[in-house]
């Protein structure tokens, strides 16, 4: 399994530990083959991607896009900004808002999804979410 981190063009991104949350997400699943890459990026990179790609013109949080095609599984895009600002509003540490949000993309890579709008918090994927990060983040 390849997981290939981009994160130089932010310095307080913890590249090591996305990776291995990453690499934790895709054990869970049983994916043993593949290539998945998870870039950071500001808020008018990530902006233009989700315009160019869900007609949403604002920043988010992360974007994934499943390639599910021979040995290349996706690429996760996670807004570094958006990030921080989330983290400052839960009162968590940026690490903390940055590995869950690679596993969010993760997850979708892998094909699972969630409701939109409040239900969201409620589903199974966030579940799995939540507990994969909690081993994360104890295991680091």
């Amino acid at each position: 399994m390849e997981v290939h981190v981009n994160a130089e063009s932010f310095a307080a991104a913890p590249a090591a530990l996305i990776e291995a949350a990453v690499r934790h997400t895709l054990e869970w699943a049983g994916a043993t083959v593949g290539e998945l890459s998870v870039t950071l990026l500001g808020d008018v990179d990530i902006q233009a991607l989700n315009r160019d790609y869900l007609a949403v013109d604002r920043p988010t949080d992360v974007l994934a896009f499943s390639l599910g095609e021979g040995e290349t599984l996706g690429d996760v895009y996670v807004g570094f900004e958006r990030a921080r600002s989330q983290a400052s509003e839960l009162c968590i540490p940026l690490e903390e808002e940055l590995v869950r949000l690679a596993i969010h993309g993760t997850l979708h890579v892998l094909g699972h999804d969630h409701p939109d709008g409040p239900e969201r918090s409620r589903g199974s994927m966030f579940e799995v979410q939540e507990r994969l990060l909690r081993q994360v983040m104890e295991a680091r």
